[in-house]
């Protein structure tokens, strides 16, 4: 009964949490890449439009080589779409991050020649920010991130799970209005995983971003999320979007109850038959873009 008092929950309109007011919008997108090394071009993406919710958690999830990173990559000015428009708060998308935008990657992006502090603070001064502000924010994203007893540390001294940390912190010091975050944790082990889950809601909440998460972890992105966008095999769309009904204040305890796994197995119903045709596409055609 519980269960299905969830199903029943995921299907309803709006989510616990996030405004109906529009941050970003993806209007009839697709993104083709062009032919490379004996093989014809790819159609990675779309069409697909969307609409991301302001203060919203919205993660995607989708067959490996559906296009994921690409729609973030799309919708932080990293890639122009091969057609259709891409807007963030009204304004359109034209191929570079706009102002307010975040960005965080799975790959360790820190400098290993600087410090946490230092490497926290790089894209403030090179924004030519007032030192007495840089100092205030960067203080802040590290007492934030738990990193204060390392902010002398060099990357090299740190586990990978608080490399990542340094990262976040330095995206948050930029104050972005959404950030964008393409398989953060995909290279840690699933215990350190779900506790960077709980910081990494901690931050959405208290900074009241609207965030946009690609992931492959289904229990991951049923946790963090209010809603889940399924993605389809090549050219990825949107197949089904799962309103999980979770209150704000929550973290990886969630993942104990009934009503987490009904969830969870809704996104499988969806995503194994498109993980099925993934892999006949990619043994047909070789790799293709994420």
């Amino acid at each position: 009964m519980i269960a299905e008092a969830r199903l029943a929950a995921v299907d309803a309109p709006g989510s616990v949490g996030a405004s109906h007011k529009i941050h970003a919008r993806l209007d009839g997108v697709t993104r083709v890449y062009p032919p490379r090394a004996g093989h014809g071009e790819v159609h990675a993406l779309g069409p697909i439009s969307f609409e991301l919710r302001a203060g919203e958690f919205f993660s995607v999830v989708g067959p490996s080589g559906c296009g994921k990173s690409t729609l973030l990559d799309v919708l932080a000015g990293l890639a122009v779409p091969s057609a259709g428009t891409v807007e963030f708060e009204g304004k359109r998308v034209l191929g570079e991050v706009p102002d307010g935008v975040g960005v965080v990657f799975q790959e360790d992006a820190s400098f290993p020649w600087l410090t946490v502090e230092d490497n926290v603070a790089f894209g403030l001064r090179r924004s030519g920010v007032d030192p007495a502000e840089i100092k205030r924010r960067v203080d802040f994203a590290i007492g934030f991130m738990a990193l204060g007893d390392f902010r002398r540390a060099y990357p090299s001294q740190l586990s990978g799970g608080m490399r990542q940390r340094v990262c976040i912190a330095r995206t948050l010091v930029l104050q972005p209005r959404l950030i964008l975050l393409d398989e953060p944790f995909g290279a840690l082990d699933q215990q350190t995983r779900l506790l960077m889950g709980d910081e990494l809601l901690r931050l959405w909440r208290e900074t009241s971003a609207t965030v946009l998460l690609i992931t492959h972890a289904l229990d991951e992105a049923n946790l963090l999320s209010d809603r889940i966008g399924v993605m389809s095999a090549r050219p990825g769309r949107f197949i089904d979007i799962v309103e999980t009904g979770w209150p704000r204040e929550r973290d990886s305890r969630l993942a104990e109850g009934p009503d987490f796994g009904a969830v969870t197995a809704r996104l499988w119903s969806f995503l194994r038959a498109e993980s099925l045709r993934a892999m006949g596409q990619g043994s047909k055609q070789g790799s293709a873009p994420r």
